[in-house]
């Protein structure tokens, strides 16, 4: 039974400590809009999308009116777009005209974002998805709501360096042509190693082809009530702040747990998963960063960092994990530039570098988030920064992520502006030693070796 102190206690988190569900996020499969024109494929896509969410944003307002609890975003996420569109789209022009649809289709049913112009190479590429790659650039930069990620590698398959070398150019390209948004496009584009088929959180949001026809996955943040927790329990022992934050998870997990099979019930749509996973913003008192400080830490990015962020990504995993039926997408701690204003400070005051943020990405939940580099940054050591987190993720068996935005015409010292909850950014020094020679060779690195478990 919940007793009144448990009301109690979820209204302070609410009121107080910027508890809120993230996004409610209905996966859409597009496996029956193939068609070998694409004109009727776009037809059944934009149907499709318009007649399975058309309510969606609707039930998300009349959950959030009706249990007291802000639910931010509304989002879509659909099939990758390179194996719906592989019988159809025989041109660049052709994908850019999906990536059309799906931006009205969004605004149709008014999510935030629709996610899903992504493409699956981690083992190689054919013809069409390089192709749709080769898209993403004028994709992001014709349309509004539109999201793009490439999974480029896998523990089971290795990396393939092919894709990780063109999404270097693809990265450039795109700041290049929203270079009057301080290439904003960048900031909608993941590239992955071992994407989930159900994360609910953008850019890198798909629907996986194991999934079942539509789903309802909702992603719930809480940094500021876990950092309220810890902020109870300064300077106790490891055990005490360890209970803390698994405790303080476990109740999180259950108002998304809540939201997420009314919104099911409501939108007769099964329940995918909630995905806990400490998603900051810019507002203030809704920081990781500022999480891992009330831990001990003087600033973020100074010794034992690593350390304490993964105590509290793990912590939020065994919490969530017995707070709910089915825990899926990302679950952990992000670790954004932009969107969290405690890592904002702490590039600003020097304490925090791209080197540790490489390093603090072995143990949060996606990888290097929402940094922005210098625009003449070459596309060869982007290349080799998604290679290095893909080796990460690959050699680790988790989820590992770039979201780089090289800052057309900026440079270190500026910074850049996003907006809304993607927040702005300090520009960050890149290492200038070439990594051109390696990131041309071609063909793909094995998987490890603990990879063989069949």
């Amino acid at each position: 039974m919940i007793n009144m102190n448990e009301v109690l206690e979820t209204n302070k988190m609410i009121e107080q400590d910027l508890l809120d569900v993230r996004t409610i996020t209905m996966g859409i499969s597009l496996l029956d809009c193939v068609d070998t024109d694409v004109r009727r494929m776009n037809d059944k896509i934009y149907e499709k999308i318009t007649r399975c969410a058309g309510n969606l944003v609707k039930t998300g307002e009349d959950i959030s009116r009706e249990f007291g609890i802000d639910i931010v975003n509304k989002r879509v996420s659909v099939t990758p777009i390179s194996l719906v569109g592989a019988a159809a789209c025989r041109t660049v022009e052709d994908y850019v005209s999906v990536a059309k649809t799906l931006d009205r289709a969004a605004k149709a049913v008014g999510v935030n974002f629709i996610g899903g112009f992504s493409a699956l190479v981690n083992k190689g590429i054919t013809p069409s998805e390089r192709l749709m790659i080769e898209s993403i650039p004028e994709a992001l930069t014709n349309t509004d709501f539109v999201c793009s990620s490439v999974n480029v590698g896998s523990t089971k398959t290795g990396i393939d360096m092919d894709a990780v070398r063109l999404m270097g150019s693809v990265i450039k390209k795109t700041a290049a042509l929203t270079a009057d948004r301080d290439s904003l496009g960048c900031a909608k584009l993941v590239v992955f190693c071992n994407a989930p088929d159900d994360n609910p959180f953008m850019a890198g949001a798909f629907h996986g082809v194991t999934e079942g026809d539509t789903v309802i996955n909702v992603g719930v943040s809480g940094p500021g009530v876990v950092k309220s927790a810890v902020k109870q329990v300064k300077g106790e022992s490891f055990e005490v702040l360890c209970e803390t934050i698994k405790k303080t998870a476990f109740k999180v997990t259950r108002v998304g747990q809540l939201v997420a099979q009314e919104a099911a019930r409501r939108l007769n749509v099964p329940f995918g998963i909630v995905d806990l996973s400490l998603a900051p913003t810019p507002a203030v008192g809704d920081s990781v960063a500022e999480i891992l400080e009330m831990m001990g830490l003087e600033r973020v990015g100074a010794p034992g960092t690593t350390a304490a962020l993964a105590i509290l990504n793990d912590q939020v995993k065994k919490g969530g994990v017995m707070a709910s039926s089915y825990v899926g997408g990302l679950s952990g701690a992000f670790i954004p530039v932009s969107e969290d204003q405690g890592m904002i400070d702490a590039v600003e005051r020097g304490a925090l570098t791209i080197e540790k943020l490489e390093a603090m990405t072995c143990v949060c939940s996606v990888g290097l988030d929402m940094i922005a580099i210098p625009g003449d940054t070459p596309d060869t050591t982007i290349a080799g920064i998604i290679a290095d987190e893909a080796a990460i993720g690959m050699i680790n068996q988790k989820t590992t992520a770039v979201r780089v935005i090289p800052v057309a015409g900026k440079g270190v010292g500026e910074s850049a502006e996003f907006g809304g909850l993607l927040g702005y950014a300090p520009i960050i020094p890149v290492n200038t030693y070439s990594c051109a020679d390696f990131v041309n060779r071609k063909g793909r690195i094995p998987a490890p070796v603990h990879s063989f478990k069949n």
